[in-house]
């Protein structure tokens, strides 16, 4: 089976675009398939971009698939946007999707923080939960490594999919954690180095 998060050259192409609204300003993004939410920006990643506070100096958009987090952060805010994803499909519309929207990012296929290089004021992760615990878990802890001093790591984690012990490891990483959004099971946390 083909998951978002794999590099599948098997999938047969079918491009759409879609139209998204944030802080009244609209964006389009192409989408294929072999790419998370090809539809539309997904519930949760549309949560968790509009529970964010007013981020500030680099910032990194931790698989960022199509980029519709990193984009609409950028458009919305004065940041330095680096995007990366394993999935070179993403990357590819990343950056057809920054030049649409007349957004300038460093782009980079990566797997995690592999290809990275510095440090970010701010990560923001929708995290790939088919991936399993051990990819997403070391995604936490690399994290805390890649943030400056004061930095905050922002996600969204649903209670179906283990907010419990998601909220357990991070208290384990990081020196604070505040819940910036909780309903219907769902959380977004940041936590801060």
């Amino acid at each position: 089976m083909s998951h978002y998060f794999i590099d599948d050259k098997n999938v047969k192409s079918d491009i759409r675009t879609i139209h998204y609204e944030y802080k009244g300003i609209g964006m389009t993004f192409k989408t294929d398939n072999g790419l998370f939410s090809k539809e539309h920006v997904d519930y949760a990643s549309d949560i968790l971009i509009k529970a964010l506070p007013i981020l500030r100096g680099k910032v990194l958009d931790l698989g960022c698939g199509y980029g519709p987090i990193g984009i609409s952060l950028a458009k919305a805010f004065d940041i330095d946007l680096t995007m990366v994803d394993v999935n070179p499909k993403a990357i590819e519309f990343s950056k057809i999707n920054c030049q649409a929207n007349g957004i300038e990012a460093d782009i980079l296929l990566s797997d995690g923080f592999k290809e990275l290089k510095g440090t970010f004021d701010a990560i923001v992760l929708n995290p790939p939960i088919h991936a399993g615990k051990q990819v997403i878990y070391g995604m936490y802890e690399d994290a805390y490594k890649f943030l400056n001093p004061g930095g905050s790591f922002y996600l969204i984690i649903q209670k179906k999919h283990g907010a419990k012990t998601t909220l357990e490891k991070l208290d384990t990483i990081f020196n604070q954690i505040e819940t910036l959004y909780k309903k219907k099971g769902i959380f977004v946390l940041e936590c801060m180095k």
